[in-house]
């Protein structure tokens, strides 16, 4: 029996519908994506909140031109088809000045307005201005590790280890610094990216207006442990910092010169601990780099062997064995070794 071909074709317009939906869907969860609490578009603090403001004027901006150029190619290509008696063929045109203005105002405004953003921005949101409140400023020293964060608070004289404990409505200052290759520091609810530079200091300040658990985050690859670079940043209210800084002090390791060297020795995924002591000018040590950075690879050419397996002995063994060396060579080589 012969299956007609409009039962045939049935299915393959329901698979046709069912990829079309499946394409909105994935089109409402990206779009949607962004809308979680680990996001720049739900700011915690004014610095974020000022970051959020610019992205969506710059977007108005740009829609501005984007939406008027996909509805004037719609209304041309509709009004230049082949069976519109009332469009005009002419092949002589070749200059009209009236659009030429058009096709030039359009550009250049949208250079001015998105410039006076980006100036606005810059002036008003720099990184090293401090913030404007009645509140005291609490300064945080914070240096990038393999592949961690440490946190020092020289006002109470502790430190923490992937774990960021500010207080709500209280300006920050961060002088940021990293011990080992560049890095960046980023905590997108409060805003503003920085770079964390050996040898370098840098200085951001951010403020939480409300309590929460926010994510922070390393958002430059830094090697092998990157993945697990992050910390939570917890806002509490003023009380509940002083007793959670008071409450350290009562028990924990001391931070000083001895176990810097070994906290700055590569590790991954670590878990938040604290310090109940710093040394004093452990964190200027660090930028002048009196105390070198961190030693890096331990092992191997570069590293552990799961990072350069060549650098195992099982993968030495299989590589064939060089082609003798004259003797002179020989000798040099093995006094180099020596």
């Amino acid at each position: 029996m012969t299956i007609p071909r409009s039962g045939a074709a049935a299915p393959v317009r329901s698979r046709g519908r069912h990829g079309w939906a499946l394409l909105a869907l994935g089109a409402c969860a990206l779009l949607l994506a962004g809308c979680g609490e680990i996001s720049i578009l739900r700011p915690a603090g004014p610095i974020g909140e000022g970051n959020r403001q610019i992205l969506l004027n710059s977007l108005a901006v740009m829609l501005v031109i984007v939406v008027p150029t996909m509805i004037a190619t719609l209304a041309f290509a509709w009004w230049f088809r082949a069976g519109n008696p009332k469009a005009k063929y002419r092949p002589e045109f070749t200059y009209s000045g009236r659009i030429e203005v058009i096709v030039w105002s359009i550009p250049i405004l949208t250079i001015l307005f998105i410039g006076g953003l980006i100036w606005y921005g810059s002036h008003e949101l720099d990184p090293f201005k401090p913030l404007d409140s009645d509140e005291p400023t609490l300064e945080v020293q914070v240096v990038s590790l393999d592949w961690k964060w440490l946190f020092i608070y020289p006002e109470a004289q502790v430190a923490s280890v992937n774990e960021l404990v500010i207080p709500v409505g209280r300006p920050v200052r961060f002088r940021i610094t990293s011990a080992s290759v560049m890095n960046t520091f980023f905590i997108p609810n409060l805003g503003s990216m920085i770079y964390a530079m050996n040898g370098m200091e840098t200085k951001l300040y951010l403020q939480a207006d409300r309590e929460g658990t926010f994510y922070g985050q390393s958002a430059h690859y830094s090697g092998d442990g990157f993945s697990g670079m992050n910390f939570d940043v917890r806002a509490v209210p003023e009380a509940e910092f002083s007793a959670w800084a008071v409450g350290l002090k009562a028990a924990g390791p001391v931070l000083n010169v001895e176990t810097y060297r070994e906290l700055s020795r590569q590790s991954r995924d670590v878990l938040p601990y604290t310090y109940s002591h710093v040394q004093g000018g452990l964190f200027e040590s660090v930028v002048d780099q009196t105390l070198p950075p961190g030693p890096g690879p331990e092992s191997g050419r570069g590293g552990a062997e799961e990072i350069h397996p060549e650098s195992s002995p099982e993968a030495s063994a299989e590589q064939p064995a060089p082609a003798a060396a004259p003797a002179s060579a020989s000798a040099h080589g093995a006094h180099h070794e020596g």
